[in-house]
């Protein structure tokens, strides 16, 4: 059934974008729009977003997802893009390249993740940029203002909504992602996506300030599912769902309680998955154990143990520590595809597995991929349509009113720093 289910959403469920870039493909690439709705349609449900930074982490995702039978967002923040040999612009071909090579059949969405506007100059770069983002086949995109006040993270979402095919995945963002620090509200939440519906906005996803940290999470705090379930339950009226950002080290009882007791349907996970693939020793949690400030690597696992010294040389060369780790992505991709094939396999083979657990046991994502199929085939489109209407009033929500309601909001934004991604 999966399989005629397949060839029929494969018909017509491949956006514009993609249909012209991969005209003979057999990828089943599609809107972040549907990966949503499949999680909402079984319920309790949120599949992985991964952020494939090397070729290794796509493929395992990718394997992950087919076992699993799940629908899978694959994504790159921006800045990753700088760092990374993945970026916004490659993506798509990566993982069109890999859905066939390995005849992959589960629905993906390419997400261009924490697009970052962190003054308003950058609207008009933002404006010139994001075509060429779905040009080269990105099917979702995370506009993230959350640097700026919020009333400019409101307009620069408006400003930038005309450049965003309206068919595509749309998240947005409230609150910069750094822990206990600058926690978001349900106030600045509603005030964000209550205004963007007036613009006829409808964000299938708002990322937010929850408690959690992007990396390595060695707080001890981590999501707090309360405050989450507090900020959606404000923003119910529009139907916007959450996205989880910082899961990577979070205890998976805190991830299943997210995945159960809140509308959140993407989790990013970054870290874990590029330290398992690199043999890096982590807890059950995939979060990375340091030793006297060190990572340790184990013996049989991931790269070979001469790239490893060779890798945590070069970091202590140029003092990268920690989550910072994430910066050897770009220039040792020769060298990590340099290595013998039994290496590269089992690289890909424990992300694989690492990946699969989440989805089967821990987010409740299994066999989403079927329900993706039926909202296609019923549909008999690729673009599904906003999941709710306007019901703010635009009367309402005029420049000079975005900016009196976001004075009377009290805020705290927290410390300064680097949250990119």
């Amino acid at each position: 059934m999966s399989q005629t289910k397949f060839e029929q959403a494969l018909a017509f469920g491949r956006p514009p974008n993609i249909q012209e870039l991969f005209p003979n493909s057999q990828a089943l690439i599609v809107s972040g729009k549907v990966i949503d709705r499949a999680c909402l349609k079984k319920g309790k449900c949120m599949t992985i977003a991964a952020n494939g930074r090397n070729i290794f982490v796509i493929e395992g995702a990718l394997k992950a997802a087919q076992r699993a039978n799940a629908a899978l967002i694959l994504e790159i923040a921006r800045s990753e893009s700088t760092y990374c040999p993945t970026n916004m612009w490659n993506l798509a071909r990566r993982v069109d390249a890999l859905c066939n090579q390995y005849g992959i059949t589960i629905p993906v969405a390419i997400h261009a993740d924490h697009y970052v506007i962190k003054k308003w100059d950058d609207v008009a770069v933002a404006e010139r940029e994001i075509p060429t983002l779905f040009d080269a086949g990105i099917t979702s995109i995370a506009v993230d203002a959350s640097h700026l006040p919020d009333d400019q993270n409101l307009l620069a979402n408006i400003e930038l909504n005309p450049v965003i095919p309206d068919w595509a995945g749309y998240e947005t963002e409230v609150g910069e992602i750094k822990g206990k620090h600058g926690l978001s509200t349900p106030v600045e939440a509603k005030y964000l996506i209550e205004g963007l519906n007036a613009h006829d906005i409808c964000p299938d996803w708002i990322a937010m300030n929850n408690g959690t940290t992007h990396g390595i999470e060695d707080t001890g705090g981590g999501i707090q599912v309360e405050l989450t379930a507090e900020i959606h339950e404000a923003i119910k009226p529009f139907g916007t769902s959450g996205a989880q950002h910082g899961t990577s080290g979070n205890h998976t009882d805190r991830l299943q309680r997210v995945a159960e007791e809140t509308r959140t349907t993407k989790a990013n996970v970054a870290t874990a998955l590029q330290m398992i693939g690199f043999g890096v020793k982590v807890n059950e949690y995939g979060n990375a154990i340091m030793t006297d400030g060190e990572f340790e690597k184990v013996e049989g696992r991931g790269m070979s143990e001469e790239l490893w010294q060779e890798i945590s040389e070069y970091a202590k060369a140029n003092n990268l520590k920690g989550g910072d780790y994430k910066k050897l992505n770009l220039p040792f991709e020769r060298r990590l595809l340099g290595e013998p094939r039994e290496i590269r396999e089992r690289m890909v083979k424990a992300i694989e597995d690492f990946v699969y657990d989440l989805l089967v046991n821990v987010f409740n994502a299994g066999d989403t991929a079927d329900l993706a199929y039926d909202l296609l085939i019923e549909a008999g489109s690729h673009d599904l349509g906003p999941k709710m209407g306007r019901v703010a009033d635009p009367a309402e929500w005029t420049e000079e009113k975005i900016r009196e309601k976001a004075a009377a909001i009290d805020t705290d934004k927290g410390p300064e720093g680097d949250y990119d991604d």
